[in-house]
């Protein structure tokens, strides 16, 4: 590895903090070959950095794939449950959301493992709004993630 081609590297990861999303929708198509998925800004510039060093650098070695798929294939570290809930139900990552309850606006934020409300962890939003309400919440439908069966 050269000092040029690092400094490169550098420089265009440092600079897709500043790139309009569009043009890193464009710089996706570019380096992929593939539309970009409909995730946020933060996810594309975390894969599109990835992708830049992957491709100036070189990926993972052919024993580290190995290992990762062996992981992925082993039942004791991939939770079924979670893996089986629609995609629409799990927000991603870092999203927050933001209620109104009797005149009060209560902040949640998406974790990897769940959620986090007043600095506490919660594994479901149905938690989150029990802890809020006092009551039981389908947690979804009182964050407005789906509809309360058309009562609203």
């Amino acid at each position: 590895m050269t000092a040029p081609q690092s400094d490169s590297v550098l420089a265009r990861i440092a600079a897709l903090a500043t790139t309009p999303t569009p043009a890193l929708k464009a710089m996706w198509r570019e380096l992929f070959q593939s539309d970009p998925p409909p995730f946020n800004r933060q996810y594309l510039v975390s894969r599109l950095s990835y992708r830049i060093q992957e491709l100036a650098f070189g990926g993972l070695s052919a024993a580290t794939a190995a290992r990762l798929d062996a992981i992925a294939a082993d039942d004791r570290y991939v939770d079924r449950e979670r893996a089986r809930k629609p995609i629409r139900e799990r927000p991603i990552a870092g999203t927050r959301l933001i209620r109104e309850w009797q005149g009060i606006d209560h902040s949640v934020t998406v974790t990897v493992d769940g959620f986090e409300y007043q600095g506490r962890p919660f594994k479901s939003l149905s938690a989150v709004a029990r802890a809020i309400t006092g009551t039981r919440w389908n947690g979804p439908a009182f964050f407005g993630l789906k509809s309360q069966g058309g009562a609203k």
